[in-house]
């Protein structure tokens, strides 16, 4: 009797030890899903219709997908979207087709598609015909010429009009962009950064935030405003540039963040900077560009000519783990938000085939999951 009943006691120990570890693995999260206003998980697919009209596509797990629904699946729930001032009206020196791609009534299509999955929108406005960056930050055809004050009234009543094409269609976004990677200015060179002297370039930044503003009294969509630079390093000079100018009532200071630009590239960096920016100025601060590789050659043999930061090699699982601590690191900072550049982006070479969420095959990466992985807030 006494053996048997050892015996039953042994059983219902493997038995119960079996099933409580069934538990902790059912039990244990996997993936999370966020909200925009919690944290920010954001992709720029201003490239979807050219890559539709390319005849590019996606499969998630073998199953071809909209890119649209495949982010969405996996945590997405901020689309971010560039929106170019009269595309048409430039000529590309590079023998690109970007141009026809990022004019309103595209964008206005991307933006409906975002909003019908029920995903917030970052429109990203670039005051210009073609790319602003740090490198170039060209006048739009149509303001040529116009003095200061003007083409300061031109900004203003530019943002205002976009921003009330898109409340007519029920497509205002949550967030707006004025500005994209601004680090020495827009409308070069009568809005440039010259000599640390900021007052011409605030009183354009100043402009787009008024019609901001004044859009949000009518509408129901009050969208918070984002002003841009490009690489950490950088970020506090311009903050403290802006401010001292007389640009204070914006709500996030967004940056953008390469590693191949980048001097702060450890995970403790990246969390001071942005403790620092949103104690310092009451703002709230998001990575609104990231990208890192998947590889160290893409498809056609380009061989990628940056440095992996350590720890984080070019493979698969290096972007994954990369994007990971990134995100983690901002959170720790107090940031509210990462969004990836051109994850679907998929080309005819070049490091950009490389540094998307999907490969060759337009098959989803892991990396794409840095949006819905269990973050410590």
């Amino acid at each position: 009797m006494r053996n048997i009943s050892v015996y039953c006691l042994l059983l219902l120990s493997v038995v119960f030890t079996g099933c409580s570890k069934k538990i902790v693995t059912t039990n244990t999260p996997l993936s999370k899903i966020y909200s925009w206003t919690q944290f920010s998980m954001g992709a720029d697919l201003s490239y979807a219709t050219q890559m539709l009209d390319k005849g590019v596509v996606y499969k998630d797990a073998g199953v071809t997908k909209d890119i649209f629904t495949i982010f969405k699946d996996h945590g997405c729930n901020t689309v971010r979207l560039k929106l170019w001032h009269t595309p048409k009206a430039y000529t590309s020196t590079w023998g690109g087709n970007d141009q026809e791609y990022n004019d309103l009534p595209k964008v206005e299509m991307l933006i409906k598609k975002a909003k019908d999955l029920g995903m917030a929108v970052n429109l990203d406005l670039h005051y210009s015909d073609t790319w602003a960056d740090p490198q170039r930050q060209e006048i739009p055809a149509a303001w040529k010429g116009l003095t200061l004050d003007v083409m300061k009234d031109s900004v203003y009543q530019y943002t205002m009009n976009v921003l009330n094409e898109l409340k007519k269609k029920n497509l205002v976004p949550e967030m707006i962009q004025v500005g994209n990677e601004t680090n020495i200015g827009v409308l070069w060179p009568v809005g440039q950064v010259v000599n640390n002297d900021y007052s011409s370039f605030a009183k354009f930044l100043n402009a787009g935030i008024k019609a901001v503003r004044d859009f949000s009294v009518t509408s129901t969509v009050k969208p918070k405003i984002i002003l841009h630079v490009a690489q950490l390093q950088h970020a506090v000079s311009w903050t403290k540039g802006i401010t001292e100018a007389g640009v204070t009532d914006f709500d996030i200071i967004g940056l953008s963040h390469y590693a191949d630009w980048s001097t702060m590239n450890t995970m403790p960096e990246i969390t001071a900077l942005v403790s620092k920016l949103r104690t310092t100025y009451n703002k709230k601060v998001m990575l609104v560009e990231i990208g890192y590789w998947f590889d160290a050659k893409e498809a056609n043999g380009y061989v990628i000519k940056q440095t992996p930061v350590d720890g984080y090699p070019f493979t698969i699982e290096g972007q994954y783990k990369y994007l990971k601590d990134v995100t983690q690191a901002v959170i720790n900072g107090g940031g509210s938000g990462v969004q990836y550049w051109a994850p679907d982006y998929m080309g005819t070479g070049g490091e950009m085939t490389v540094r998307s969420l999907v490969d060759a095959n337009g098959n989803v990466l892991p990396g794409i999951n840095f949006m819905n992985f269990p973050y410590k807030f």
